[in-house]
């Protein structure tokens, strides 16, 4: 009964940390606990076991993006070896779909989280910013696993959206600035108007609730 009583409270806990619901969190663990082979942790290797996540063309920065110590909230660099059950929930909030009973603020913080979790991943070293040539680069390679989309046509988006970057970021700053990189703050403007709630998704880990699919 008292074992029974901590479970339910500890769930309580984490619906509360990461709005998941229980049902929710349950198959969360589930599934945690196929990729970590019923172990505590999952290391990055444990991602292997995942076929969806292998034809990813930006597949080891997903996992990477996993044990960031940012994404964790524990820090503001470094790269966490292992992640228990609650980092792993902490990080798939990221992917959590917008509730229809948000009102306006807690939509735009939402949406925020998510686009901090993909900026951490575009800014590799951690220093707050994205160079130009960061951001082409992770354009190109998403693109590059689309068969319809020619190498050099690939390339050529990649140098526009680069551009488009710059326009927006250079055109804030002042004759004398030197420009050293795309802030968070310009990264918001970036994506201003994109539909970024159903393009993070996590169908790689071939969850059961389609909630969290789409």
């Amino acid at each position: 009964m008292g074992a029974a009583h901590s479970a339910s409270e500890e769930v309580r806990e984490l619906v509360g940390k990461t709005g998941f619901s229980s049902d929710q969190i349950e198959q969360l663990h589930r599934r945690f606990k196929q990729l970590s082979g019923e172990q505590p942790t999952i290391r990055k290797e444990n991602f292997n076991k995942v076929p969806d996540l292998e034809l990813n063309p930006i597949r080891s920065k997903i996992i990477h993006a996993f044990f960031d110590n940012r994404n964790l909230r524990k820090g503001p660099s470094g790269v966490a070896d292992e992640i228990n059950f609650e980092d792993f929930l902490t990080i798939m909030s990221y992917f959590r779909p917008i509730d229809i009973s948000m009102d306006e603020e807690q939509v735009e913080l939402c949406r925020k989280e998510k686009l901090r979790f993909l900026f951490h991943m575009y800014d590799s070293d951690s220093d707050g910013r994205i160079t130009l040539e960061e951001y082409r680069n992770v354009v190109e390679e998403l693109l590059s696993g689309n068969p319809h989309i020619e190498k050099e046509s690939a390339r050529s988006i990649a140098d526009g959206a680069m551009m488009e970057a710059a326009s927006i970021c250079v055109g804030q700053m002042e004759p004398d600035q030197v420009y050293e990189g795309i802030t968070f703050e310009d990264f918001l403007k970036i994506w201003q108007g994109i539909d970024i709630e159903t393009k993070m998704h996590v169908r790689f880990l071939n969850m059961e609730t389609m909630a969290l699919c789409h």
